[in-house]
């Protein structure tokens, strides 16, 4: 028989739908490239089990106060709970995977 090591609270996760809030400014190269790592993130780890919002402080400034957005680009990790905020490009996998808690975070060594 094969035992499933995973916690009840980890299988209920995987069944549901990741909602992510990207907050950019405009179609910078920077927001621009945010946008692409956390669909590629997305696509490999996350594969039909998740929504992006991409929320333009250009075109609604005052979005920026209901989750505190101080810098941009932001990701934020709406659901699963707790919330989660990740700053800058995401450009680093490794990191984005460790914030949004896809990834443990590795021990010191």
């Amino acid at each position: 028989m094969k035992e499933d090591k995973a916690s009840p609270d980890a299988q209920a996760d995987e069944n549901k739908e990741w909602q992510l809030r990207l907050y950019v400014t405009g179609q910078t190269p920077r927001c621009l490239a945010a946008l692409e790592s956390l669909r590629k993130i997305c696509e490999e780890h996350l594969a039909g089990k998740y929504r992006i919002e991409v929320v333009d402080l250009l075109v609604h400034p005052q979005l920026s106060r209901d989750d505190e957005i101080l810098a941009v680009p932001t990701l934020v990790r709406k659901l699963p709970e707790p919330m989660k905020k990740i700053i800058g490009d995401l450009s680093n996998t490794e990191r984005v995977l460790v914030g949004l808690q896809l990834r443990p975070r590795p021990k010191p060594e």
